[in-house]
């Protein structure tokens, strides 16, 4: 079940998307161009990495390498946040750049 509330970040080179995830609900399985931090600011998710499961508890930080096909189902409400070295401010552009095609 998808049920994201997005929002974009953008500041100088960097670019932050920010994920609401409910309880229950995930953003799709994909991988990245280039390495990223990802930070959970509040709740408790279980993160997929390369088909190794983890549970996180909120706040922390996770890298993800580029390549590192990822998957983050939310246990509780959660607020997620990808952040990437970017220069664009269009975000119906970004995931083009930031998201590796399968």
């Amino acid at each position: 079940m998808i049920d994201l509330k997005i929002k974009h970040h953008f500041s100088g080179r960097e670019y932050a998307k920010e994920m609401t995830l409910p309880a229950r609900h995930y953003a799709e399985t994909h991988s990245h161009n280039f390495d990223h931090l990802s930070i959970l600011a509040r709740g408790t998710v279980t993160v997929t990495i390369d088909g190794v499961e983890e549970m996180h508890v909120g706040p922390t930080c996770i890298t993800i390498r580029a390549g590192q096909v990822h998957h983050i189902e939310a246990l509780t409400d959660s607020v997620w946040f990808c952040v990437h070295a970017h220069e664009g401010t269009d975000p119906d552009k970004v995931d083009s750049v930031l998201i590796k095609e399968a």
